[in-house]
């Protein structure tokens, strides 16, 4: 829905409850109040648009928006919108070229053009970020959240007084106190940017697969390295393996990890009263998982032929362990898993989406021909119940 056809339908039902609020209804006042405030802000934003096309008709007809439906990865949104202004960026110091956030093509877009020095020269944001990694990784673990603000505020639950009980007729019944610490957490931006030749911009196809395998793949597994291991000093995520409250689970050996991961499992469920949906670990405690064999030299996992014990079914190259979706990931230390009910327990918030730069005036990058692309994104994680994951080491 468009900001005008919005601010429409307020309008309308300000209008009812301002009639309804004539009645001596206070409910009706209170939310007429709310509404014609929203409606308030709309017309600022309609205004900021307005301010936009004004300041681009001062430099020129605005380029027709390429079609938004379609569009699959976050290389594509970028090239699907510069792709017809991109080309005299090429030779110009300083150029700047913006394109809209990417939203529905009903909504209202600021679009501007060509200005000053220093200028991004590309700024795009794509609220519908798939993962191009080529596996399962950490931060698909968790269920997701958008914020407006600089820091999330949550509580976590701590240690519950009292229970329920059976009572008898007129006798007390117990009192059940829920214990919580409130907890804020600052959103961390997680950056990096690489140069290429300005021979990019006339390549647009190689602009597009750069964004989305060297750029964006690499950001998200800077991503799942916070999630896990951030230290929480400075800008860094507080990761899930440095929270207080998480519980722990040691294998007395590396052939007993398999049954420690699963005694992780019960940990979750008797300690948080939650279930388990994934486990992460490094890929040589996969390895010897995966490669372990009975007293018949069978793979307990399947061979490299067949399935599991001879079964003529296809191989299933990383088979999961114990049913859990399973990450596997050098982003965690060898000797270390974590079994956790990451979507039930946790939940990752975002403020937009992954956001693009690009530009020719950074340092000497226009007498070098170069051009730098950035990319960033911005996120904070929340643990309300840490007790719900598991860190399950392996050591005498």
């Amino acid at each position: 829905m468009g900001l005008t056809e919005k601010r429409n339908e307020l309008m309308n039902l300000a209008r009812e409850l301002v009639a309804t609020a004539k009645s001596g209804d206070e409910d009706a006042a209170k939310k007429a109040q709310e509404t014609i405030q929203e409606i308030q802000d709309l017309d600022k934003q309609i205004k900021a648009v307005k301010d936009a096309d004004g300041l681009l008709n001062q430099i020129g007809a605005e380029p027709e928006d390429k079609p938004r439906g379609g569009v699959k990865s976050l290389g594509a949104h970028v090239i699907a919108n510069v792709e017809d202004r991109i080309s005299g960026f090429k030779g110009s110091r300083g150029a700047s070229i913006t394109v809209p956030e990417y939203k529905a093509a009903s909504d209202a877009h600021a679009t501007g053009g060509t200005s000053g020095v220093f200028s991004p020269a590309l700024v795009d944001v794509d609220k519908t970020v798939v993962s191009t990694v080529p596996r399962l990784t950490v931060t698909d673990l968790f269920t997701t959240g958008m914020v407006s603000g600089q820091a999330v505020t949550y509580f976590v639950e701590t240690a519950r007084e009292g229970d329920f009980a059976t009572v008898a007729e007129g006798g007390k019944k117990p009192q059940l106190k829920y214990n919580y610490e409130r907890k804020m957490d600052a959103l961390s931006k997680i950056a990096g940017f690489i140069k290429e030749t300005d021979e990019i911009l006339e390549d647009l196809e190689f602009l597009a697969s750069e964004i989305n395998t060297r750029l964006l793949q690499d950001l998200e597994l800077a991503e799942e390295a916070q999630l896990l291991n951030g230290d929480g000093q400075g800008a860094n995520l507080t990761g899930v393996l440095n929270r207080s409250g998480i519980q722990t689970e040691k294998a007395a050996s590396a052939a007993d990890l398999a049954d420690a991961l699963y005694r992780g499992v019960t940990k979750i469920s008797t300690g948080a009263q939650l279930s388990a949906d994934a486990v992460v670990l490094h890929p040589t405690d996969y390895e010897s998982l995966r490669l372990a064999k009975d007293q018949n030299h069978q793979y307990y996992g399947g061979g490299y032929f067949t399935g599991a014990y001879g079964q003529l079914n296809n191989v299933v190259l990383m088979p999961p362990l114990w049913g859990l979706n399973t990450v596997v990931t050098p982003n965690i230390a060898e000797g270390t898993a974590l079994v956790g009910a990451f979507k039930t327990a946790a939940t990752l918030y975002r403020k937009g989406g992954v956001r693009v730069d690009m530009t020719n005036s950074n340092e000497d990058d226009f007498t070098n021909n170069l051009v730098t692309v950035r990319a960033e994104k911005r996120a904070a994680l929340a643990v309300r119940r840490p007790a719900g994951f598991v860190k399950v080491t392996v050591g005498a």
